[in-house]
């Protein structure tokens, strides 16, 4: 199995405050530690995955691309 999000890059610490269902955070911490399995990189923890997340979901979306283009 390869999970869809590459390896995670090295930058300057975010910090970010959300609130979020308990469910979300041990399936988020789960992928967190099956990522850095299949990466061989040590594991950065869920909170690490959020923004590649929601860069690739938003890269992904085409309606979402079509209103950026739109914007520009």
């Amino acid at each position: 199995m390869t999970l869809r999000l590459g390896p995670i890059a090295d930058d300057k610490p975010v910090k970010l405050s959300i609130d979020m269902p308990a469910d979300v955070y041990r399936d988020l911490t789960a992928y967190a530690e099956a990522h850095a399995a299949q990466t061989g990189q040590a594991s950065q923890g869920p909170a690490k995955l959020i923004v590649p997340m929601l860069a690739q979901f938003m890269a992904a979306d085409r309606e979402f691309a079509k209103i950026k283009q739109a914007a520009r």
